[in-house]
C-alpha cells in the first residue's frame, strides 16, 4: 500500500484527541501528545537527489572533514592502502544510510517518529534525548571552532582588536571578548537560517557545498603552482613504512574512523530523507554525496596538504591555517569566510536539525521543531564549549558515554524495522497513545528495544572509557584504548542481535496486514 496522500497528511492535526483526523478514516486518531506540524506525515515532498548530494556536502566539507580525511594518510600506510580504508568506509557508510533513510521517506516522518514502531511511542523519547544531547554537545563545538576561523578574519583586517582576544585581560568564563563576538555573530548567523525553515536550510546547503570545493580547488591549484607539480609527493606517510600485515589492523581503524566519524548524521538521516520525493532520489544522492563526493574530496585535502610542504616548509592540515599562512587579505578573506560556512553548514546539517525534532517529539505541543533547536542553541552556550572542548577527559568520557549508544540505536532501529516488522509500518498507529494501538507494547514502551539498547550499549560505553580509565589511573600498563576506536560496531552488532534474539523469543513487533489502513510498505521502494 502506498504512503498517505496528501490529503490524509494535512488531516494529521485534529483539534483533540477523541476526534478522527480527516481523511485518515473513523479509527484513525492522532493524538496531539504526540503530533504537531513538524512530526505529522509529510503532505508534500519536494527534494530531488541534488539535494540530499548537497547535504553530504555540506556534512563533508568542513575543517573537521578536512583534518580527518587529511589525517588518514598520516596513519603509516601506503597512499593505495590509505584510499582503499576510505572507499571501504564511506561505503559502509553508504549502505547504512540507505537503510536508515528507507522507513523516514515512505512513510514521511522524522527520525524520532519511525522509533516509535520499534521503542514505542512513549519509548522513543529514549533514543530521541540520546541524539539531541551528543548533537547539543557537538553544536557547541562546532560553532567555536568556526568563530575561531572568524577571529583570524578579524585579526587580520583589525590587528588593534588583538588585545580584545587575551581572554586573561578581557575574558569572561574562560573565552576573550572577541571570541564572544564571533561565537555571537555565529550563533546567531545559524539560527537565522534555521529559524527561517527547512526550505531556507536547503537552499543554503544547495550552494554552501560546491562554494567551498570552488575555494578548495583554487587553493590547490595556488599552492601546487606555487609548488611545482614535481616538488608535491602525494604520500604523506607519517611513520615507519609497515609490510602488508601490519597494516591490516591500521587500515580497519581507518575504515571504523570514517564510519564513526558519520555516525550521528547517519542516525538520524530519516529527518532529511523523508522530505526526499522518491527513494530512488535518496539513493542517487547518497552515491554521489558519499563515496564519490568524499573521494574526490579526500584527493583534494590530500594534493593540498602536499603543497604545503614544499611551499611552507612543513604539512599543514589545518585549512585555514593554510588558509593564513599565504598571507594574502583576500586570500584570507576568501578562506576564512568559506571555512567558516562550511563549518555553519555541517552544524546545521548534524548538530541543529536533529535535536529539533528530537526535543519536540518529547512534548510537541509544548516544544515546536523551531523552539527544539532553539533549546539545543541555548544549551550549547551553557555547556561553554570552549572549556569543554579544550578538556581531553571532558570530550572522552562525556560523549564516549553519549556515543556509546549511537551504535546500539541505530542497529535495533534496523533490526526492528527489516527484521520484525518486514518494512511495515501502520502510520497513523505512530500517534496515536489508544492501548490497541500497534505501538503501544507494555504502556508506550517496548521492552526488547530497551533491552537491545542496554545489551549493547553498556558494552560500547565501556570499550569508550574502561581502557582509558584503567590506563590513566596505572591499574594497567597495557594501552587498549584503540578499542574505543570499534565502539560504533560493537554496540550496533550487539544491539541489532539482542532485538533480532529477543523478537524471536517474546515477539512485541507485529507484522501489519497490507489491508489495514494506512499501511506503509517499505518494501515496494526501490
Amino acid at each position: 500500500m502506498s504512503a498517505p496522500s496528501a490529503q490524509q497528511s494535512r488531516g494529521a492535526l485534529p483539534p483533540s484527541s477523541d476526534r478522527p483526523a480527516p481523511g485518515l478514516g473513523s479509527a484513525a486518531v492522532h493524538d496531539p501528545r504526540l503530533t504537531n506540524e513538524d512530526l505529522a506525515p509529510l503532505a508534500e515532498k519536494k527534494w530531488n537527489w541534488y539535494n540530499i548530494f548537497a547535504f553530504w556536502m555540506s556534512d563533508v566539507h568542513s575543517v573537521g572533514g578536512y583534518v580527518t580525511a587529511g589525517s588518514l594518510f598520516a596513519l603509516g600506510l601506503a597512499s593505495w592502502q590509505v584510499l582503499a580504508a576510505l572507499v571501504a568506509g564511506i561505503v559502509i557508510v553508504q549502505v547504512f544510510v540507505n537503510l536508515v533513510a528507507k522507513p523516514s521517506q515512505v512513510t514521511g516522518v522524522p527520525y524520532p517518529v519511525i522509533n516509535r514502531s520499534i521503542f514505542g511511542v512513549r519509548g522513543a523519547n529514549i533514543p530521541a534525548i540520546i541524539r539531541g544531547l551528543i548533537a547539543v554537545a557537538w553544536y557547541g563545538v562546532q560553532t567555536y571552532l568556526a568563530s575561531e576561523a572568524l577571529v583570524i578574519v578579524f585579526l587580520k583586517f583589525w590587528p588593534s582588536l588583538a588585545p580584545l582576544y587575551d581572554a586573561g585581560q578581557y575574558g569572561f568564563l574562560g573565552l576573550s571578548a572577541l571570541g564572544y563576538l564571533a561565537y555571537g555573530i555565529l550563533w546567531v548567523a545559524q539560527a537565522f537560517v534555521f529559524w527561517r525553515g527547512m526550505e531556507s536550510i536547503r537552499r543554503f546547503i544547495d550552494w554552501a557545498g560546491p562554494a567551498v570545493y570552488l575555494v578548495m580547488i583554487v587553493l590547490a591549484v595556488y599552492l601546487v603552482t606555487q609548488a611545482g607539480w614535481e616538488n608535491v609527493d602525494l604520500n604523506l606517510s607519517g611513520g615507519e613504512p609497515m609490510d602488508f600485515a601490519a597494516s591490516i589492523p591500521v587500515m580497519v581503524s581507518a575504515v571504523a574512523l570514517v564510519v564513526s566519524y558519520f555516525s550521528g548524521p547517519m542516525l538520524n538521516f530519516g529527518d532529511f530523507s523523508r522530505y526526499a520525493r522518491d527513494f530512488r532520489s535518496v539513493k542517487k544522492g547518497n552515491f554521489w554525496g558519499l563515496p564519490v563526493n568524499f573521494l574526490f574530496f579526500s584527493l583534494l585535502t590530500v594534493i593540498t596538504a602536499s603543497a604545503t610542504v614544499p611551499v611552507f616548509g612543513e604539512l599543514l592540515t589545518d585549512p585555514i591555517e593554510t588558509v593564513n599562512r599565504i598571507d594574502t587579505p583576500f586570500a584570507i578573506l576568501l578562506g576564512g569566510l568559506t571555512f567558516v560556512i562550511a563549518t555553519v553548514g555541517i552544524n546545521i546539517v548534524a548538530n541543529f536539525i536533529a535535536p529539533a525534532f528530537d526535543f519536540s517529539n518529547v512534548a510537541p505541543q509544548k516544544i515546536s521543531w523551531r523552539m527544539g533547536g532553539m533549546i539545543a542553541a541555548v544549551g550549547s552556550v551553557v555547556l561553554t564549549p570552549w572549556n569543554w572542548y579544550s578538556n581531553a577527559d571532558a570530550i572522552h568520557y562525556s560523549l564516549g558515554i553519549l556515543g556509546g549508544f549511537i551504535g546500539p540505536l541505530f542497529g535495533v532501529l534496523i533490526a526492528g524495522h527489516y527484521l520484525a516488522a518486514r518494512q511495515r509500518v501502520v502510520v497513523d498507529d505512530l500517534y496515536t497513545m489508544r492501548e490497541s494501538g500497534s505501538y503501544w507494547f507494555a504502556k508506550g514502551y517496548n521492552p526488547n528495544a530497551l533491552w537491545a539498547t542496554a545489551i549493547g550499549g553498556i558494552p560500547a560505553v565501556l570499550a569508550v572509557i574502561l581502557p582509558k580509565l584503567l590506563l590513566d589511573t596505572g591499574a594497567t600498563a597495557v594501552d587498549a584504548t584503540w578499542i574505543s576506536d570499534y565502539s560504533w560496531f560493537i554496540g550496533c552488532g550487539l544491539g541489532f542481535a539482542a532485538l533480532a534474539v529477543l523478537e524471536k523469543a517474546n515477539p512485541m513487533i507485529r507484522v501489519p496486514s497490507l489491508a489495514e489502513e494506512s499501511v506503509v510498505d517499505g518494501s515496494a521502494a526501490q
